[in-house]
């Protein structure tokens, strides 16, 4: 499974750049970005304009299709809008929260992610295989 996510400040990326179990891809909003196998988003939280990129890009193509979880980044001083950003985007295109982490997360939030992200793959194995 691939991870695709986008960074404002450089949070996220700097995340991303811990995981070691899995490719990630890297939301340009100057170039088109498809996605033809299931994937997990990560976005940071941020008002709709800040993040416009990751709409566009799951507008794009079957992208939507083939989203399977959502995780976000933010800052826990912000209480009920922590990570509002993945809340808002796992409503709207039916996909589970897979993690929260702040900022650009800690090794135990790396080992978590990856953690819900195997067992993410798991599920989505088994509705393969039943369909």
């Amino acid at each position: 499974m691939k991870i695709v996510y986008f960074s404002v400040t450089g949070q996220t990326k700097r995340f991303a750049a811990k995981l070691a179990s899995y490719e990630t891809i890297e939301i340009d909003p100057t170039a088109e970005l498809v996605m033809k196998e299931p994937y997990v988003l990560m976005v940071p939280t941020y008002e709709a304009e800040f993040i416009a990129p990751v709409f566009d890009f799951l507008e794009t193509g079957e992208n939507q299709k083939f989203l399977v979880g959502v995780s976000g980044s933010g800052n826990r001083n912000f209480a009920e809008l922590f990570v509002f950003s993945a809340k808002e985007i796992a409503k709207k295109y039916g996909v589970p929260l897979i993690y929260a982490f702040e900022f650009s997360g800690t090794k135990e939030d790396v080992d978590n992610f990856e953690e819900e992200v195997r067992e993410l793959e798991r599920k989505t194995t088994m509705v393969r295989a039943q369909q």
